[in-house]
C-alpha cells in the first residue's frame, strides 16, 4: 500500500482539480443526503473524527486525533490519515496524509457552489477573508488557483493581529480600514475559530457572496443571525447543517431562516437552483465524509497519471 505525504498532496493535485473532482461528484449524481455523518468518539486524551463514504467508485474513510484544548502535548492539534480502497474488493491501496487533504477539501467546498459566479466576469474581485490560519490560507489559493488567467484577485485579510511575514495585504479587526474592505468586498470569506459572531449585515455590501466555514458545531457560528435575513442560503446538506453548522441552526431559532428555504449544493451544481444575483448569497459549510472521499480518489489518480 502507497502512503502520499503531506508534502506530496500539494505537488500532486491543485486547489482548481479539488474543486473540479467535487462538482464531478455531484454531476454525476451523487446525494450528500446519503452520506454517513462524522462520528466523534471521546478518547482519556482527546477525541476522534471518523468520517467514512462510498461512492461507485471508490470506498475511503478519514481519521483524525484531535488533541484537547488544553493538551500540553507537543504535536499539532489535529493530526490523521485518510485509507482509500477498492469500491468492490474494499481492498486498502492508498494511505494518504489528512491534514493536506483536509487542506484541500475545505476551501474546495466552500467554493465550488459559486465557482461559477466568481469566473463569470473578467472585473477585478475584491475579497475579504477573516482568518489568517491554514484555512483562510487556503480558500486564498483556492481562489488564486481558480480564478488563474480569469480576473484579476485583490484579497485582503482580517484579524486581530497580524502574522509575521504575511504576504498579502491585512488590516485589524474593527478598524475603519477593516470595515471598508468588508463593505467593498465582492466576496467575504470566515474562516475563523470565533464561537460568536464576528460578522453583521450591516458590515456587508447588499450583493454579497458570504462564504462562512469556520464554525462546526451546533452552538458556535460566525455570522450574525441577519446575515441570513433575506439572502439565498447554500448547505452542503440540511440534516448536516442542522447537526453541526450553529450559523444555521442559530439563525433559523432567530427566526432568519427557514429549513424549507435552503438551497443545497447539489442542486446549485446541477443546475437545477439558479443562484440570486440581486440579494446577497450565503453558503455555509461544515465538511462532509463524501468531499474527503472525491479529494483522496482525485489525489490518488493524480498520483497515477
Amino acid at each position: 500500500m502507497r502512503f502520499i505525504s503531506h508534502d506530496q498532496v500539494f505537488a500532486t493535485l491543485t486547489p482548481a482539480a479539488a474543486v473540479a473532482a467535487l462538482r464531478d461528484t455531484l454531476a454525476e449524481g451523487f446525494d450528500p443526503a446519503t452520506d454517513p455523518l462524522r462520528e466523534k468518539v471521546q478518547l482519556p486524551h482527546g477525541e476522534m473524527h471518523l468520517m467514512p463514504s462510498a461512492t461507485d467508485s471508490a470506498v475511503g474513510v478519514k481519521i483524525l486525533g484531535i488533541q484537547p484544548s488544553d493538551s500540553t502535548e507537543d504535536v499539532p492539534l489535529v493530526q490523521g490519515s485518510y485509507l482509500l480502497m477498492g469500491a468492490k474488493t474494499l481492498t486498502p491501496h492508498t494511505l494518504i496524509d489528512a491534514t493536506s487533504l483536509t487542506a484541500l477539501r475545505t476551501p474546495a467546498a466552500s467554493i465550488a457552489p459559486v465557482v461559477e459566479l466568481l469566473t463569470a466576469s473578467e472585473e477585478p474581485l475584491d475579497v475579504a477573508i477573516f482568518g489568517t490560519g491554514a484555512q483562510g490560507l487556503g480558500h486564498a489559493a483556492t481562489l488564486e488557483s481558480v480564478l488563474d488567467g480569469v480576473r484579476e484577485l485583490r484579497i485582503t485579510f482580517v484579524s486581530l493581529t497580524e502574522p509575521a511575514d504575511f504576504s498579502y495585504d491585512w488590516v485589524e479587526s474593527g478598524t475603519d480600514a477593516a470595515k471598508d474592505a468588508i463593505k467593498n468586498a465582492e466576496l467575504v470569506i470566515t474562516a475563523t475559530t470565533a464561537p460568536e459572531p464576528i460578522l453583521h449585515a450591516a458590515d456587508l455590501g447588499e450583493r454579497a457572496i458570504v462564504l462562512a466555514v469556520g464554525a462546526h458545531t451546533a452552538d458556535t457560528r460566525e455570522l450574525a443571525a441577519d446575515v441570513f435575513e433575506g439572502a439565498q442560503v447554500i448547505v452542503e446538506d440540511p440534516t448536516v447543517a442542522y447537526r453541526e453548522a450553529g450559523d444555521v441552526v442559530l439563525a433559523t431559532e432567530e427566526g432568519t431562516v427557514a429549513r424549507e428555504d435552503l438551497v443545497t449544493m447539489a442542486q446549485v451544481v446541477r443546475g437545477e437552483v439558479e443562484l440570486a444575483r440581486d440579494r446577497r448569497l450565503v453558503c455555509k459549510t461544515v465538511g462532509m465524509p463524501w468531499q474527503d472521499l472525491a479529494t483522496a480518489e482525485a489525489i490518488a489518480a493524480a498520483a497515477d497519471a
